[in-house]
């Protein structure tokens, strides 16, 4: 009832997932920096995750420890499951998840992921999954992971349709306050789950991201700035200390640059400044 993928980029850890389900975030998706991601799904054995993480931080090959998890279970026909680790990946489908039920799993000790679903309208899903996995090798692995679940939806998703879907990411120093946390996002009930996850994930990324595309505070750029920040209340001497404060207000203060403005905060502020709203 449900389709995933987990992954690991050089030292990014996560999985996404999409079904129609309650509040599969709550479930399926799992994360333990430096050591792994799990997914798991169908009539999900949560104890997987800490089985197959406590194996994997031990040193144990993902496609042992997964194995080991599901040797062990006697309702392992049922279950699918999907895991990566400093190895590689590895997936597992049992016999009696209901069809269409499959996945793959392909990587190495730098770049790995493994895509399983079941209730599926076809093997379709799955493919679509990896070739967008793989097309989209540029990216940073919240977007990588979140456009193969797009493409999954895409191509067909749950065979009953949508309801819940979620993003956990975890990278050293990433997200608010640098505390590691890339991405963690849950669309807990929803028609339109995958592209409800796409539109939250588009506002995380703009109030917690970085600096980027930054340009200096002078000559007319300074006069426009300036002059936004007056209409919006926000009129001082100082325009540095005014866009800060403008900035904290509006949960933006993650992309702060002394002396500068970042490309996303102008293009807000010019948005707020005009009295319009965020864009879905």
């Amino acid at each position: 009832m449900t389709f995933s993928i987990a992954a690991r980029d050089g030292d990014a850890w996560g999985v996404a997932v999409a079904s129609r389900f309650l509040a599969v975030g709550s479930i399926v998706p799992a994360v333990r920096l430096g050591v792994g991601a799990v997914a798991t799904q169908s009539l999900a054995r949560v104890a997987y995750v800490d089985e197959v993480l406590g194996a994997l931080e031990a040193g144990t090959d993902v496609t042992a420890a997964l194995d080991a998890a599901v040797s062990a279970d006697d309702g392992r026909a049922v279950r699918q499951v999907g895991a990566v680790g400093s190895g590689g990946a590895a997936t597992f489908t049992g016999a009696d998840c209901l069809p269409y039920a499959g996945g793959v799993a392909a990587g190495d000790a730098h770049t790995a992921y493994a895509i399983q679903g079941n209730i599926l309208t076809g093997p379709e899903v799955v493919a679509a999954m990896e070739r967008a996995w793989l097309g989209s090798a540029a990216q940073r692995l919240d977007h990588r992971l979140l456009a193969a679940l797009l493409a999954g939806d895409a191509a067909g998703g749950d065979a009953r349709g949508r309801q819940s879907a979620a993003l956990l990411v975890r990278a050293p120093g990433a997200g608010y306050d640098h505390g590691g946390v890339l991405a963690d996002l849950r669309v807990d009930d929803h028609p339109d789950a995958p592209h409800e996850l796409a539109r939250i994930h588009r506002l995380a990324t703009l109030y917690f991201g970085e600096a980027e595309d930054v340009a200096p505070l002078e000559g007319d750029l300074l006069a426009e700035v300036a002059g936004r920040l007056e209409a919006l209340g926000h009129g001082g001497p100082d325009v540095g200390l005014e866009l800060a404060a403008w900035m904290s207000e509006t949960n933006l203060e993650n992309r702060r640059s002394p002396g500068g403005i970042d490309g996303r905060v102008l293009e807000e502020l010019r948005r707020a400044a005009a009295g319009l709203r965020l864009p879905d």
